[in-house]
């Protein structure tokens, strides 16, 4: 070593401490990698609870038979039937009718008021269903077809006009 070049002195010496530093890092993480290895994970995977909760999260949630071919052990099948429900009168009314019939939209027929739903109700139960279902344009208003909800069921729709001539009477 030359004593009488500093720069030199400094950087043997940073060498030397820098590559202590790098041995001892590689050192601790081998010593680290022993010991969880005997320890955490073999616990871990050995877990038959650990491996069933695995094994049920990566299961498939279906199988396909093509061809007619059975499968074996699909367990049980289970067919999913919808549900249908038919709405009452009332429960139509206060989704979708009570929005022109309500305040009078439109030329829309307030519920309640006999005087409007008379010459309605003059024309017969027919001409106010054909009306109810298919919507009607006249000079008083507009109707759309099934007041706008073309997803409810004619006869919920009927239901609901029968509803609004109850209470017109």
């Amino acid at each position: 070593m030359d004593n009488n070049n500093p720069d030199k002195q400094f950087f043997d010496l940073f060498m030397i401490v820098m590559g202590s530093l790098v041995a001892i890092t590689f050192a601790l993480f081998l010593l680290a990698s022993y010991i969880s290895g005997k320890t955490q994970e073999v616990h871990i995977l050995q877990d038959s609870y650990y491996e069933a909760e695995v094994n049920a999260r990566i299961a498939p949630v279906s199988q396909v038979a093509l061809d007619g071919a059975a499968i074996e052990n699909a367990g049980e099948v289970t067919k999913i039937e919808p549900v249908a429900t038919m709405l009452s009168g009332p429960q139509v009314y206060n989704q979708a009718c009570v929005a022109c019939h309500g305040s009078g939209v439109a030329g829309a027929p307030k519920t309640g008021d006999a005087a409007v739903w008379g010459s309605r109700i003059a024309q017969g139960n027919d001409t106010l269903r054909e009306h109810a279902i298919n919507g009607y344009q006249g000079a008083t208003g507009y109707m759309p077809p099934k007041g706008g909800r073309t997803d409810l069921s004619d006869d919920e729709i009927l239901a609901a006009m029968d509803y609004m001539l109850e209470q017109a009477r």
